[in-house]
């Protein structure tokens, strides 16, 4: 039998030093006594427990609840912020601290919703999602619970909390307008009439610059409009799109459509699993028209001023290249200026300048086809390098990679399924329901998950991981072997999802030098420390960029270098240091990330200022 009830755990209570996973030896449960569960009954016993110890403000009560080496991570709900707490200590602390301020009441399960799961043969848990009311909105919930041993006489597990995620959902009062909130349109001339002077902003100033107009900053600017915040675009290029436009013309995405969805709009059925950067250029301009989003193309922000008192923003914006100026007085000041915003980052070498060939940052490159008949050189053995590099031999040209540093590599066909298993597929939940699961993952639990997960990718890749030894490849497994996740959170690079091109490397086509360190630049090519040469006439150094916050910096002055926060990294509790949330000025926001992260944190972002704008809330939050 199985249920759920008030009993000491297993563990001592206190801190946890360091997560775990939660075995079933370790949480000292044999495996046959969890072979028959009542998923869904566990989990409506368990979300009445806790409504109940809520509502009474009994904080001992919803800490029995859970495990000693338990997660909750909170996402505006109760703190105004991105929080993770680990062990019972701190989420006792966190909740003496805002459960009575929180109001949350009205717990409500999701019936449809729970299921047991078993990832790995020594982990079982249940997996339900709920949702709650605060005193500013509404709210879910995902739990994820775990069997504890029978108390006393008893033979029922006691079902208890791994991990509880907390998010906000929407304000009261005030509804994202989509659907039956729609309002309706004016006959086509006049509604042709009524965009142009929304777009010129004719009749009002925006309340909301966004400086940016690639996925992050349209998807930002679609949260807001149909929160009722009227926002501007600015985008330095002629066209929405040309961010993807004019890179190199192999670029794809790494990731699936079903990751991808941006906000209000899917990817029609039709889509390539892995799109094109061209297509999704296009589709960026459509999903611009298609909203009604106001953009403001081939235009520059020339300068802007933060009022002291009232922390509104004054932004001059250039239209056209040498077009007229325009003044905004402004609430919010958005960068969605991406990855690519800080400064290419380019190794300096002697000799450099004594080189005869061609060198360039990966940023400048466009297409391989410009290198027919040279010898070139890629430095660098992330995504970019492999990317450029399989572009050039697809081209017919001699091309090496040189590997400075270990790389972590999976395939997208089996790593890809095994890293989000069904959550982003075909068969897989409404992405809304998907997007609340991975966020309920936290980042320092996925790096003792994560472990056995990429185990199985690189046994699902034995092929391309023996292929890639024996050709002297370096491999790394990530942060205590925990794959691309950390990687990508505190490098934003250092690995590579297999589109193709590691079958290239094993099989000579591209060329492989990573056993020496580059020493110097020769007129005719590139000198090792070991005292090796390399001939080439073209060098792409796919070594990324630097700091985002130099593009802020860039547009709001030198005054600013020292208030911003970092912008990417991981704080103490496994959050993203400040996308997405607080950067040290008010008023001020980035948005950065991917597209699953652009869908996800924009309507999280655009919660803070309509909240904000409405007198909801007054900026405090519950920080480190």
């Amino acid at each position: 039998m199985n249920g759920v009830s008030k009993s000491q755990d297993t563990e001592p209570n206190g801190a946890v030093s360091e997560p775990a996973l939660p075995t079933l030896d370790r949480l000292r449960v044999p495996s046959s006594a969890v072979k028959f569960v009542n998923a869904r009954n566990v989990a409506s016993l368990w979300l009445q427990a806790f409504a109940h110890c809520v509502s009474s403000g009994d904080i001992d009560g919803i800490l029995d609840l859970f495990i000693s080496d338990s997660f909750w991570r909170d996402i505006l709900a109760l703190t105004w912020d991105f929080r993770t707490f680990h062990g019972l200590s701190k989420i006792g602390v966190f909740l003496a601290d805002r459960l009575a301020l929180s109001g949350a009441s009205s717990f409500r399960l999701n019936e449809d919703q729970v299921e047991a799961e078993r990832p790995f043969p020594d982990v079982v848990w249940i997996q339900a999602l709920f949702t709650f009311e605060t005193s500013v909105g509404l709210a879910s919930g995902v739990v994820r619970l775990v069997p504890t041993p029978p108390v006393g006489a008893s033979d029922q597990l006691i079902w208890k909390a791994h991990i509880v995620l907390t998010n906000l959902e929407d304000l009261n009062g005030y509804p994202e307008h989509v659907g039956a909130l729609r309002e309706p349109r004016p006959n086509h001339g006049k509604w042709r009439s009524q965009r142009q002077r929304e777009i010129d902003f004719v009749d009002e100033d925006p309340t909301v610059i966004v400086i940016g107009g690639g996925q992050n900053g349209l998807g930002m600017a679609a949260r807001l409009k149909y929160l009722g915040i009227n926002a501007l675009v600015v985008e330095k290029n002629p066209r929405i799109g040309d961010n993807w436009r004019t890179r190199y013309e192999a670029l794809c995405l790494h990731d699936p459509i079903w990751y991808d969805h941006l906000p209000y709009l899917k990817f029609p059925e039709t889509w390539p699993v892995f799109t094109p950067a061209l297509k999704l250029a296009d589709w960026l301009e459509a999903y611009a028209h298609s909203l009604e989003l106001n953009v403001w193309t081939s235009s520059t922000v020339v300068k802007t001023e933060q009022d002291d008192v009232t922390k509104k923003w004054t932004v001059i914006i250039r239209r056209g290249e040498n077009g007229p100026e325009r003044t905004f007085k402004v609430d919010h000041l958005i960068f969605a200026l991406g990855f690519g915003a800080g400064l290419p980052r380019m190794p300096k070498y002697p000799g450099m300048d004594e080189f005869q060939g061609k060198i360039m940052h990966s940023s400048q490159h466009k297409t391989a086809h410009d290198n027919v008949g040279k010898k070139v050189v890629v430095v660098g053995a992330c995504t970019s390098g492999h990317d450029i590099c399989s572009d050039h031999v697809d081209h017919g040209i001699d091309v090496t990679m040189i590997q400075r540093g270990p790389t972590y590599v999976m395939s997208t066909k089996q790593g890809w399924p095994r890293l989000v298993g069904s959550l982003y597929s075909q068969n897989g939940p409404p992405t809304d329901i998907a997007d609340r699961i991975n966020a309920s993952f936290p980042n320092p639990f996925l790096r003792v998950f994560h472990p056995r997960i990429v185990k199985d990718i690189a046994e699902a890749d034995r092929k391309i991981i023996e292929g890639l030894t024996k050709r002297g490849f370096k491999l790394t497994w990530g942060d205590n072997g925990s794959g691309a996740v950390y990687l990508a959170w505190t490098k934003a690079g250092g690995y590579y999802y297999d589109v193709g091109a590691s079958q290239m490397i094993i099989d000579g086509r591209i060329k492989l030098k990573n056993d020496s360190l580059i020493e110097r630049f020769t007129e005719t090519g590139i000198k090792f420390e070991d005292g090796s040469e390399l001939e080439c006439d073209v060098v792409v150094f796919a070594t990324g960029f630097g700091d985002e916050r130099h593009a802020v910096t860039k547009v709001l002055g030198s005054d600013f270098e020292d208030k911003l926060k970092p912008l990417w990294g991981l704080d103490e509790e496994g959050e993203i240091k400040g996308a997405w949330r607080d950067i040290g000025v008010p008023r001020l926001w980035y948005m950065i990330g991917n597209l699953m992260f652009c869908r996800f944190h924009s309507k999280h972002m655009a919660l803070q200022i309509k909240a904000f704008q409405e007198g909801i809330w007054d900026g405090t939050r519950y920080s480190l």
